[in-house]
């Protein structure tokens, strides 16, 4: 029983680094507002590029990447103290080799969902592109590099950063399929990428209609009184 409530504490854990609200932190410090009510009312950091400026948002985008690797990080060296420990003896039949990555797929989903659903907020947040993005680097570097790299192209190209997530989303969908990954790696980042892109289904319609925001335009903000 310890060994499961211990994964448990491990999994809220990866849920909280999740949750930081970084871009609803930043408005209020720096210009004292609630960004959830400008510009895309998202906590994640084009919001806060747009709203707060390039330096702001590109702490914030920094931080939420960073939220995803602790996340991982965090579980991965729980697993290693679990089955390393003779305190907490793990079920009868279960290994670290086995149990790894089923952990590491539970927190990934945490961190994702934390920061989209974030308890500091009334579960509301930002879109879980930036903290997934962390998480694929913890959890498989080459799966993070090709979404990073896709991300980037795109934006380049088309200075979209919404249909730039959408995309890495993909990208890493495909990569963690193609290469030599365990089940519950690929179940992480197939289900993670879906609901990245669920996340960003008021950006499709813009993109479809041809109104989404480029990389650039600024949000106007009057400082809360």
């Amino acid at each position: 029983m310890s060994f499961w409530i211990a994964n448990l504490v491990g999994l809220a854990a990866a849920y909280l680094l999740g949750a930081t609200p970084t871009g609803y932190l930043a408005g209020k410090l720096l210009k004292g507002i609630d960004i959830r009510e400008h510009g895309s009312r998202s906590t994640g950091a084009t919001n806060v590029l747009r709203t707060l400026g390039a330096v702001p948002g590109v702490a914030v985008l920094l931080i939420d990447l960073l939220k995803g690797v602790a996340a991982i990080l965090v579980v991965k060296g729980l697993c290693a103290w679990l089955f390393a420990s003779s305190a907490i003896a793990p079920p009868a039949g279960l290994d670290q080799q086995t149990w790894t990555p089923w952990a590491v797929c539970l927190a990934g989903l945490a961190a994702v969902i934390g920061h989209s659903r974030s308890i500091w907020l009334g579960f509301t947040g930002g879109k879980s592109a930036a903290a997934g993005l962390g998480v694929l680097l913890a959890m498989s570097w080459p799966v993070g590099v090709g979404a990073a790299v896709a991300f980037v192209l795109i934006v380049a190209v088309f200075r979209l950063v919404s249909l730039g997530s959408m995309l890495a989303a993909l990208t890493a969908a495909g990569l963690v399929c193609g290469l030599p990954h365990p089940l519950p790696y690929r179940l992480l980042v197939v289900a993670g990428g879906l609901y990245v892109i669920w996340l960003h289904r008021a950006n499709i319609r813009r993109l479809v209609a041809g109104a989404e925001p480029r990389l650039g335009q600024r949000t106007a903000v009057s400082k809360a009184r």
